[in-house]
């Protein structure tokens, strides 16, 4: 798959798998990670744009076909992980920008990048709710979304260095149409933020793990980090 379409598959494909999709910004302040108000236009400024990440094609054109609405998780102890796939990471969640990434180096590896604006208390709260419901639902559990049901097994927390105030990130096996294929998430919280990164490979020829980028990751909180003391 090439860079261009694979970038746009990390949108159109977490969407249709995950439950990940691009929104625009809502009228009216939200709450910045300095603490102070600023206008939902401040999550574009620091989304990634082409040529951020060196080696990626970025998107961030919605899909026709995006999907609106949150996973709904078999049971409501796993409710957290299920939801943070979908549009936004949770209905606390006051606008959400997100972009897709393709990589020219790795034929098939598709990562999304989204910035939420949260509450700082309500961001904080997400965390402790993800925490803990990968603590309760490590072997497996299901979604259903737009009618579609897609399992996740093997759930497990897994360290990953990330520049933030705090962070949880965790490895699955996800089936939703054929074959498995593995993924990664990574939530990170900066102040009042939430980022969200997640990692899949579409070449068909998935391996038995996937990470989401660094360079994808790192470059995103240094962008936030930047457009906020701007």
């Amino acid at each position: 798959m090439r860079p261009k379409a694979c970038a746009r598959a990390a949108v159109l494909t977490l969407t249709a798998l995950l439950g990940a999709a691009c929104t625009g910004p809502p009228d009216g302040p939200v709450e910045s990670v300095s603490g102070q108000k600023w206008t939902p236009t401040g999550l574009w400024r620091a989304a990634l744009e082409a040529n951020d990440v060196p080696g990626y094609e970025t998107s961030g054109d919605p899909s026709p076909d995006a999907v609106r609405d949150a996973p709904i998780a078999d049971r409501a102890v796993c409710a957290p992980l299920a939801e943070v796939m979908g549009e936004a990471p949770d209905d606390r969640a006051r606008a959400t920008v997100s972009r897709g990434l393709g990589s020219r180096r790795t034929p098939g590896l598709a990562v999304s990048a989204s910035l939420s604006a949260y509450a700082t208390q309500d961001a904080k709260h997400l965390i402790a709710e993800l925490r803990t419901a990968l603590a309760r639902c490590g072997k497996e559990f299901t979604t259903v979304l737009d009618g579609r049901r897609a399992a996740y097994r093997d759930v497990r927390a897994v360290p990953y260095a990330a520049n933030g105030d705090e962070s949880v990130s965790w490895t699955a096996s996800a089936l939703a149409q054929g074959a498995p294929a593995p993924v990664h998430i990574v939530v990170v919280r900066q102040g009042a933020t939430i980022v969200r990164f997640m990692a899949i490979n579409l070449s068909g020829r998935a391996p038995a793990t996937v990470t989401v980028p660094h360079e994808v990751a790192d470059r995103q909180l240094d962008k936030l980090a930047r457009t906020v003391k701007g």
